[in-house]
């Protein structure tokens, strides 16, 4: 079956289904396989529970007209994505960057949603099945798309922007993530500079943080229809200014010669340049300033990102979700500059760090005993080969970790729990 006539029957049951679990009447089921699981094994299974058709890759699951054999179903549900996203006349707007994405994006729709019935990348789904699904929820009510692209290698934002093709984008930032699937910092540049690549072919408009060096240089390597430039310098077209940080988030921006304020419901150094990126995007997009900072202080972090939470106990910095050492060092920074009598850290290992994963762990480590907290809770097998220091604790493990804190409970303290997501580190909220 040719894309087009598949296209035919996506339109006619515009829901796509990757897992049994989910599955809606009606809709298109896709096949997928993993690397401990064949999906085509559970065909049948979709359609039962109500699936319209099976799109599969094995010949041998075909048994009525409901099964479409495809060659390869990943790549036609990409296919099939990037097909639709040619038929949408919307500005799309595409975002990677090694930190931030996901609160960039959620700020963004929600500044946007002031103005545009907008439709936006769900939670993190943003790699190569993500951003297809992300593309195939769009139909023809929404007027702006917002996508977060992730990625652990080269060739991958290149593969994923083919597919959304956006008309405008930003790159967050250039850190410390996926150095083992990038090879390097070096190789992190190159990768996310991909989305640079696709937006000087489509003749977009970039959003560059002039605050950032690795950005301003990879964005002079190459030529643009159009730049918007922010940050704190003057010369940057939407100018910022970070008023307060206690816990949440008080910036002034300018632009047009005028200025406003706006308090965010974020807590975070690192977040004011993420909030700069919605204003700037904001404006391009005809916003007034009141949407802008309506959507800007509208907009309240979940997902377990730099997420505030008051217990009984202690006041909780959530930001587990995912780690990295330069988002480690920058949210270690942020509580050092939070005004609290008793500070804590518990700190989980971060992955997909490669060879030089030893080496960034103590430096991470360092840069939390310099500050001579109250006490510091180091979790994980990296991690723990470091040696202790003062009021430092190791754990190899999460569950010794809460056997630890059961026997010498935390209360009284700003409390900073981050980890790369793998440390499964929300388990221990609710000791604290």
């Amino acid at each position: 079956m040719s894309i087009s006539e598949l296209y035919s029957l996506y339109l006619a049951h515009p829901k796509v289904c990757t897992d049994t679990r989910n599955i809606t009447a009606g809709c298109l089921f896709f096949a997928l396989k993993g690397d401990n699981f064949d999906a085509n094994e559970f065909a049948s299974e979709a359609l039962g529970k109500g699936a319209a058709f099976a799109v599969i890759d094995d010949a041998s699951y075909k048994t009525s007209h409901q099964f479409i054999l495809v060659e390869a179903t990943l790549n036609t549900l990409q296919n099939l994505a990037k097909h639709h996203r040619q038929q949408l006349k919307i500005p799309f707007i595409g975002l990677t960057g090694s930190n931030g994405k996901t609160t960039t994006k959620e700020l963004i729709n929600s500044v946007l949603s002031e103005t545009f019935k907008t439709s936006a990348t769900k939670g993190n789904l943003n790699n190569h099945i993500g951003v297809p699904l992300s593309v195939l929820e769009i139909d023809n009510d929404i007027q702006l798309a917002i996508i977060e692209m992730g990625a652990n290698h080269q060739k991958e934002i290149e593969m994923l922007s083919q597919i959304c093709q956006p008309d405008f984008g930003l790159i967050t930032n250039i850190g410390k993530a996926h150095l083992e699937g990038f090879g390097g910092i070096e190789g992190v540049k190159k990768g996310k500079g991909e989305l640079y690549d696709f937006l000087q072919a489509r003749d977009g408009t970039v959003f560059i943080n002039e605050d950032s060096s690795a950005l301003t240089e990879m964005a002079s390597k190459r030529s643009f229809q159009k730049t918007v430039t922010y940050g704190t310098g003057n010369i940057s077209k939407i100018k910022g200014e970070l008023i307060d940080n206690n816990p949440c988030l008080r910036i002034k921006w300018t632009a047009n010669n005028e200025t406003h304020e706006v308090l965010s419901q974020l807590t975070g150094t690192y977040n004011f340049e993420n909030i700069l990126a919605a204003v700037a995007i904001g404006l391009e997009f005809g916003l007034t300033a009141t949407q802008i900072n309506k959507g800007v202080s509208n907009y309240a972090p979940k997902n377990n990102r730099s997420q505030i939470t008051t217990t009984s106990k202690n006041t909780v910095i959530g930001d587990y979700y995912n780690a990295n050492p330069s988002s480690m060092v920058l949210a270690i920074e942020n509580i050092s500059k939070l005004k609290a009598d008793k500070k804590v850290l518990i700190l989980g290992d971060m992955f997909e760090i490669g060879e030089t994963a030893d080496a960034e762990h103590l430096s991470v480590l360092q840069t939390a005993i310099s500050y001579n907290f109250y006490q510091v809770i180091l979790i994980g097998e990296t991690f723990k080969k470091q040696s202790p220091n003062g009021n430092t604790v190791f754990f190899k493990t999460t569950p010794e970790a809460t056997e630890y804190l059961k026997q010498n409970p935390i209360s009284g303290a700003l409390v900073l729990v981050k980890g790369s997501r793998g440390m499964k580190l929300e388990t221990l909220m609710e000791l604290l």
